[in-house]
């Protein structure tokens, strides 16, 4: 796991607010799901106790997943001037294969590739970051080294 989560601060206030409704309201579903199981008899025979008892177990495991997020947050600023970082939407060209390709650099936590939100913490992402318009970039994958030449970045 890295020792930061990038994210900005609209994120992070939304992972706030995504744990205080996970330990709220649904802790308070599953402990009532659990009680009213527990009233059907022999636990050990039990399926729907165990049920409640395991989507318990994952919601705690959940909750702890997002609150080491907001330990480890590193609330990142929009980029600002013509060079590519968050909140940066880049063009660029596949130059293997011709392809004009658009995407929003955002924290991993948004990322959404078919919506044109790519992490900046992905490989496309970090070969993108601190780039200029009119740049090449390099990307190496496992089939070997990628060229990207960047055709505009905007800043939103």
């Amino acid at each position: 796991m890295p020792d930061t989560t990038k994210m900005t601060a609209q994120a992070y206030q939304q992972l706030q607010a995504d744990i205080e409704a996970l330990e709220g309201e649904k802790r308070r579903e599953l402990a009532e799901r659990i009680g009213i199981a527990r009233e059907w008899g022999d636990l050990k025979e039990n399926a729907e106790y165990h049920a409640a008892k395991e989507d318990a177990a994952m919601l705690e495991a959940k909750i702890a997943r997002m609150r080491d997020q907001l330990r480890t947050a590193e609330i990142l600023e929009a980029a600002d001037g013509q060079i590519a970082g968050m909140g940066s939407t880049v063009t660029y060209t596949d130059e293997e294969t011709g392809r004009e390709v658009t995407y929003k650099l955002v924290p991993a936590r948004e990322a959404s590739p078919s919506d044109g939100l790519l992490s900046i913490d992905s490989p496309v992402g970090r070969a993108l970051a601190g780039s200029k318009a009119g740049a090449e970039c390099a990307l190496e994958t496992p089939s070997g080294r990628r060229r990207m030449t960047v055709k505009s970045i905007e800043q939103s």
